[in-house]
């Protein structure tokens, strides 16, 4: 062989070891990142752990956290507000009733006819408006003056046999979800505005009498006979169709919790004691917090870059608005420690918020081979295209294990309230029902997480007393809810029909 070919030969050895070393070098390096990014998920799954124990430890703390806010005001971070809604639907209400439900930029006006024992709702029609932007940061008036009017536009489509008889008014149930200070069954004054609205002087002031003014201002004639929020809606629907109800739970963007109390038993209460003996508890759960929760780095970077650090901690593991942000929060710290997505950080993982809870759902029950929902998702909302199966996996496992930790927290609270009212337990001789109503969009579409959350009460109860509670989703509680409190809080109870 010539020295040429011999040099040649040389050289071309030395260039396959050294692209050899390269691929071994690349190899490690992948190694290495992948390891990080599992390390990174294992340490985020442990964080984030709910055994048994814990969920007692917070289920406990809610029982504790409910019988300090009952005693006084300002004693926990539950508010535990007193509703003044002592009467619960029975079934036996009939009539035709109207709700105005106000709760984001649409409202919705019902008019529902309730048709007595064993007759239920007879029928329903509703209409939805939307509010113009410019009503939702104006003044007071121009905001009740455009939903009187709509409401009376409602009302003259009411079928004539349904005309009230002369003398007598129309009955309206009022669902505001906003945060309120009840100050009577039908009388609130507005604490702060959220959900884009922002209008000055209302806060401090009695909403039912601002609706009322311009209920007047028209000729409407219609009084306001209950004033309530959704959950408490949520509860009365529940009731209405079953007596065994004893709470409601809202698992949708927010979430919430309100149920039956014995009124003896709300040290703060001053006033009489109603006939019912019962009053029902609007607990604002989502302020609920506990050094029992397992809160992780991202919970506590999501918190601290909210509109509102330390509040609504409970709210922020387990609500449809935030799940999707901590799946997010995660990805990024993959992406920017073990370039989990390449060599940079893809920019839209950078969005807060981006990554919204039904899309999560939707990768979370991706059942294909190929997991094509999960690779259309991250193309889609993220602009990360050429995911292996391999990232998709891992992308699954991460919406898996905050949503377990939601669904299973969520199921410690309503524990909680099951201890607080001594049904939590089987008493001897009693095989008593405790229906839940639970509504929202979280628990009505996110299959997994509802089945988690229904499976974590069942063990955390034991085999006997699970027998007697049940989970029933009450579908658009709010609306009818609050006509049938207008209903079970109307002036004319007990006045015979002339």
């Amino acid at each position: 062989m010539g020295k040429v070919a011999v040099g040649a030969a040389v050289v071309c050895a030395a260039a396959v070891c050294a692209t050899a070393a390269l691929v071994v070098r690349h190899r490690m390096i992948s190694s290495r990142k992948w390891s990080r990014a599992m390390a990174i998920l294992k340490e985020f799954e442990d964080k984030c752990g709910t055994p048994i124990v814990k969920l007692r430890q917070v289920a406990d703390a809610m029982d504790v956290e409910m019988h300090a806010g009952l005693a006084s005001e300002g004693g926990s971070k539950l508010n535990m507000l007193i509703s003044f809604v002592d009467n619960l639907p029975t079934g036996d209400e009939e009539g035709l009733y109207y709700a105005l439900d106000l709760g984001g930029t649409n409202f919705r006006v019902l008019r529902v006819h309730l048709g007595g024992k064993d007759k239920g709702v007879i029928g329903q029609e509703f209409e939805e408006v939307s509010i113009p932007p410019n009503l939702m940061t104006g003044s007071s008036e121009a905001l009740f003056d455009f939903i009187a009017a709509a409401l009376a536009k409602f009302v003259g489509s009411e079928p004539e046999g349904f005309h009230p008889p002369p003398g007598r008014q129309r009955e309206l149930g009022f669902t505001f979800s906003f945060p309120v200070r009840q100050t009577s069954i039908a009388s609130g004054t507005l604490i702060k505005w959220t959900k884009g609205f922002n209008i000055e002087d209302v806060v401090g002031e009695d909403v039912v009498g601002e609706l009322t003014k311009s209920m007047e201002k028209i000729g409407l004639d219609m009084r306001v006979a209950a004033l309530v929020n959704d959950t408490i809606g949520t509860l009365a629907g529940g009731r209405f169709y079953n007596q065994d109800v004893v709470a409601a739970v809202i698992l949708g963007t927010g979430t919430n919790a309100a149920y039956v109390e014995r009124a003896h038993a709300i040290p703060k209460w001053h006033g009489l004691i109603p006939k019912s003996g019962d009053m029902v508890i609007n607990m604002e759960w989502g302020n609920f917090r506990s050094s029992h929760l397992p809160l992780t780095e991202y919970d506590l970077a999501l918190d601290a870059e909210s509109l509102n650090p330390g509040e609504q901690i409970f709210e922020k593991l387990i609500s449809g608005m935030y799940l999707g942000e901590i799946v997010r929060r995660a990805l990024f710290k993959m992406a920017e420690e073990a370039d989990f997505f390449g060599d940079t950080v893809p920019p839209k993982l950078k969005v807060p918020f981006i990554l919204r809870t039904p899309d999560m759902s939707a990768m979370h029950h991706d059942t294909s081979s190929d997991l094509k929902v999960v690779g259309n998702k991250l193309k889609d909302i993220l602009e990360i295209s050429n995911t292996s199966l391999k990232m998709r996996k891992i992308v699954v496992e991460l919406c898996d294990i905050v949503a377990t930790r939601g669904a299973r927290l969520a199921a410690a609270g309503i524990l909680g309230i099951l201890k607080k009212i001594g049904r939590d337990t089987v008493k001897v001789g009693e095989k008593q029902k405790s229906v839940i109503a639970l509504d929202g969009g979280l628990f009505e579409h996110y299959t997994k997480f509802r089945e988690c959350l229904e499976g974590t009460l069942k063990e955390l109860l034991g085999d006997e007393a699970a027998e007697t509670i049940v989970i029933e989703h009450a579908n658009d509680g709010s609306g009818i809810g609050a006509a049938l409190l207008a209903a079970s809080h109307s002036q004319y109870l007990g006045v015979e029909e002339s």
